[in-house]
């Protein structure tokens, strides 16, 4: 094997429950909250519809339960359409280094395993940090989106680690999945570009299914290429153009128990959390326009100024589609079309991303009064700072202005645990019952307790 598959292996079979720290178990369980809150959401979309007929016309020997339902599947077929679900609001997770995406994206993965394997929670736990620090720590050194990849590009490795992890490969084999995962899946970047398609958010479901599969494989004996990444014609020579030499990952210490374990280490701390259910980068052009929005009427909105990082320019806004989207996964990553909704509506929901609501001919007169810059100070300090800048002026030339480094949701800025809950009980509402919400929530706070996941995909059941 070549080093870097020596070193994710080699950590992926060392890491344990007892290296974690309170902090990052405690982190974990509202990581959960979170992400089923957003299955939940997501479980009446069209895309989620297609992925649960799909997987529930198959059957398998080691049945995986579909969220939402009583239905079982194989376990990457309820990877992938556990997935769809997670992904569909785009109000999951994120991480950013420079590189990164929505790492709660490969927790399907340890899901689809855990169920039919009978896992305890602190194993999920565990395979969940896994998880978070191989995706974290590839994508802080590799920028795999400026190469024209999509960020599947590590979400497989991750996921597949994870999915290891679950079933208890040992190094060689562990090494053997990561080969399996890396050599046949290398996403196109055209996922997210131009006009969104529904793949938006199945393109890490896919991900998550091929992970679980390659894992699967390596536990049956099946071998990898032996240097997926710093071989000729590896993922490195192929799609990064260069050598890439992966830092270690730091020591292992006692971090449980109320111990002093380095939680700096873990990148699932250093995750922003959505207040709203689209695009990373929108967040703070939101949350500044609703600030703003109780302060101006919208009808006299003459000029809308504001002021990003690059990725917060380019990625929404310089297309000519962000301009006038005609789909649901077009308008989450919109800064025009989320601002004139906020400004519009006093709320950006899921309710925003109607064909109707989209369509609506009364929010392209104020996107066209909006302006989007680069500052370059804005650039250079992210992505330790997500900055943003908006000045409004209206009809009376009064000039009203708002700014942030931290988004609601930022690590820095962070919802807590009543504000994570409510999420969870408001992305719910349309298939979870009050009392479901409260048997969930309380499954997952106590995750690290339960002797198996049955009681909590039951809670979850539409």
């Amino acid at each position: 094997m070549d080093r870097t598959t020596e070193l994710l292996a080699s950590y992926s079979c060392s890491l344990a429950y007892e290296h974690l720290s309170p902090q990052v178990v405690h982190q974990v369980k509202r990581t959960m909250v979170d992400t089923l809150g957003c299955a939940a959401g997501g479980f009446l979309s069209e895309p989620a519809k297609i992925a649960r007929g799909l997987a529930g016309a198959i059957s398998s020997v080691l049945p995986s339960r579909i969220l939402g339902t009583g239905d079982y599947t194989s376990p990457d077929m309820a990877g992938f359409a556990n997935g769809v679900m997670v992904r569909y609001l785009d109000c999951n997770d994120s991480y950013f280094s420079p590189g990164g995406g929505h790492p709660s994206d490969m927790i399907p993965a340890v899901m689809a395993l855990a169920d039919p394997l009978d896992s305890d929670g602190r194993t999920v736990i565990t395979a969940i940090v896994l998880a978070y620090e191989v995706f974290g720590r590839l994508s802080d050194q590799v920028l795999a989106g400026e190469n024209g990849w999509d960020q599947g590009m590590f979400s497989v490795i991750g996921a597949t680690c994870a999915a290891g992890k679950v079933l208890g490969l040992d190094q060689e084999r562990m090494g053997h999945a990561i080969s399996l995962a890396v050599a046949p899946n290398l996403p196109l970047g055209v996922t997210r570009s131009g006009e969104l398609s529904m793949w938006k958010g199945c393109a890490t479901a896919s991900a998550t299914r091929a992970a679980i599969f390659a894992a699967q494989l390596a536990e049956q004996g099946m071998t990898g290429p032996f240097e997926p990444f710093e071989g000729r014609r590896g993922l490195w020579a192929q799609a990064v153009g260069k050598p890439v030499e992966i830092s270690p990952f730091p020591a292992l210490s006692d971090g449980g128990n109320g111990g002093s374990g380095d939680d700096d280490r873990f990148r699932i701390l250093n995750t922003t959390f959505k207040s709203f259910p689209s695009q990373i980068h929108t967040q703070a052009p939101i949350g500044l326009a609703l600030e703003l929005q109780p302060k101006v009427d919208p009808k006299e909105i003459q000029e809308i100024r504001i002021r990003a990082y690059r990725a917060g320019v380019s990625s929404p806004a310089t297309e000519p589609e962000k301009w006038d989207p005609k789909t649901r996964e077009t308008a989450d990553h919109s800064t025009p079309y989320l601002v004139a909704v906020a400004f519009q509506d006093g709320a950006v929901t899921p309710a925003s991303f109607t064909s109707q609501r989209i369509a609506d001919p009364v929010l392209r007169p104020l996107m066209s009064k909006i302006t989007i810059t680069e500052d370059p100070e804005f650039t250079r300090r992210f992505p330790g700072e997500y900055n943003c800048y908006m000045e409004v002026t209206d009809s009376a030339g009064h000039t009203h202005v708002a700014e942030t480094r931290y988004p609601k949701g930022h690590r820095f800025n962070p919802l807590d645990d009543s504000e994570v809950e409510a999420k969870f009980r408001r992305l719910s509402a349309d298939v979870l019952t009050p009392g479901q919400c409260d048997q969930a929530l309380q499954l997952i706070w106590s995750l690290e307790e339960l002797p198996a996941l049955e009681d909590l995909f039951d809670s979850l059941a539409v």
